[in-house]
């Protein structure tokens, strides 16, 4: 058991099943993992012919020859399709299994076919049967393409196209003759038609015999009027062009006998202007001659007194050269050892610069590194805090669910963690040290055995205010209203003030 990679062929797709698949996965080339199973599928359209007989709304019988190519459609969804519902046995058997790392290879199209067959002669039936006999020799095109189109729309389900359909020639069915009847009807026709149009196109003919035979006579006169009008017009350019073509001959001929007198006076010139420079050289040789048979003496005295004092001239040149050569190399010698100097310390400088570089690149190489590592250790710790908070969240819905729902589970853990030992330290300190005025009041008798009296509550109510204003005043400074404090005279009797305490009841 191991992986296996698998590539499928140009005209066909693996149909890969099995763990961690839902349904079927279609591609093209794939790894497959155990427990894995992979089937190939071809995509190549197969051809298969049919002789369909129906019957028209005429309740015509008829013969009609068919030509489909069907086969699954290039898409992945129709793929799928295919793979799921057609391939394999129709019985249901499964395919037969190939060895370890091979491919099984979905065959049997038989009954693929019978069921496209069945749906070509269902659709081409229920469209036949509303059209008449005419309808379908007039509306060939019409008929064909309602069948591609009914039929398609029934194949999209099991994932195939047609790419072809080729509906051939309507044919009479065993006992009927009526296309028999229908080619005898129409050649018969056309031999009648052909006749006609036999003596039709005879005289049409005739006719334009004559008449094309008067055309050319015409034709031919006005072509001969035509040709000796253009014989004349071509004499007169004819001679035009002779006289024109004898004037230049003579122009030419001019402009040629000038043309040799200039060349011979030109000549008969050129030939003085050489003589004449033949003459001034032979006096220019002689001068010369005369020149160097008297000068000759003096020119060589000259000439050695000049070459002594070149040699002496030289031999000074060459000493000041030399201690020029000697300074020069001194000076290039200096200038050597500094620059062997200088790039002797750029190359320090340069290697020390590389090594300060290589720290600080490890330095940073190694504080990354380490950040990394942080920050890889601070998302484990808060995966696993996640990890523990959702265990505990967990847990706690289970003890909820124990405890009597959330109210139980958090009184529960308010006692596990002494939540109302703190509340009250707590509200003890916040009162610590505190003074408060505690006042306590009743209103009257509440005991068993107290009379029932009707008028009570308003008793009640009226021995309640003193108390509750006295401790407002007492914790706020505020003093009730002078009306409320005094109560009006009734019968001669002066209401007294209500001066109630804690604890107290006023005297009528």
């Amino acid at each position: 058991m191991g992986v296996w990679y698998h590539v499928a062929e140009p005209n066909s797709y693996l149909v890969i099943t099995g763990a961690g698949i839902d349904k079927v996965t279609i591609k093209k080339k794939a790894f497959v993992l155990p427990f894995q199973k992979v089937s190939k599928i071809s995509i190549t359209p197969f051809d298969f012919s049919m002789n369909l007989t129906a019957m028209t709304v005429e309740k015509l019988k008829f013969s009609l020859p068919a030509v489909f190519t069907i086969g699954p459609e290039d898409s992945l969804e129709s793929l799928e399709k295919y793979a799921v519902l057609l391939t394999g046995e129709s019985d249901g058997r499964p395919t037969a299994s190939a060895s370890q790392g091979a491919v099984a290879v979905a065959a049997g199209r038989n009954h693929v076919q019978d069921i496209v067959k069945g749906i070509i002669e269902g659709e081409t039936r229920s469209i036949v049967s509303t059209m008449t006999m005419e309808e379908l020799f007039r509306e060939r095109k019409v008929f064909k393409d309602k069948v591609i189109q009914q039929v398609q729309s029934e194949l999209d389900q099991f994932g195939l196209c047609i790419y072809n359909a080729n509906v051939k020639e309507l044919q009479d069915t065993p006992g009927s003759e009526y296309f028999a009847f229908l080619s005898r009807k129409a050649h018969e026709g056309a031999l009648n038609q052909a006749k006609v149009d036999v003596a039709d196109a005879r005289m049409r003919g005739e006719v334009g015999e004559a008449e094309k035979q008067g055309k050319t006579k015409q034709e031919v006169a006005k072509i001969h009027a035509a040709t000796a009008v253009l014989e004349t017009e071509r004499k007169a350019e004819k001679a035009a062009a002779d006289a024109k073509l004898t004037n230049k001959e003579i122009s030419i001929g001019k402009d040629l006998n000038l043309a040799r007198i200039q060349a011979k006076r030109d000549a008969e010139r050129r030939d003085a202007e050489l003589n004449t420079e033949v003459e001034k050289k032979k006096a220019l040789m002689e001068l010369e001659r005369l020149r160097a048979t008297t000068v000759t003496q003096a020119t060589i005295a000259k000439e050695s007194s000049q070459q002594k004092a070149d040699a002496e001239l030289y031999k000074e040149q060459k000493q000041a050269e030399g201690k020029k050569y000697s300074e020069q190399a001194d000076a290039e010698a200096a200038a050597f050892r500094r620059i062997q100097d200088a790039e002797s310390n750029f190359q320090a400088k340069e290697r020390e610069a590389e090594a300060d570089f290589l720290v600080s690149k490890r330095e940073a190489e190694a504080a990354y590194y380490r950040a990394e590592r942080e920050a890889q250790a601070h998302l484990i710790k808060q995966q696993r805090e996640a990890e523990g908070l959702s265990a505990m969240a967990k847990a706690y819905g289970d003890m909820a669910s124990v405890l009597g729902g959330p109210q139980g589970l958090m009184q529960y853990l308010m006692l596990q963690n002494n939540t109302y030992e703190r509340l009250a330290n707590a509200n003890a300190e916040a009162i610590r040290g505190l003074q408060p005025k505690i006042n306590v009041w009743n209103t009257g008798a509440q005991g068993d055995g107290a009379v029932a009296d009707p008028t009570a509550p308003i008793r009640n109510l009226f021995q309640s205010l003193p108390p509750l204003l006295s401790t407002i005043h007492d914790q706020t400074g505020m003093q009730p209203p002078s009306w409320l404090a005094q109560m009006p005279q009734e019968n001669g009797v002066k209401g007294q003030r209500l001066g109630l305490r804690n604890g107290s009841e006023g005297s009528q």
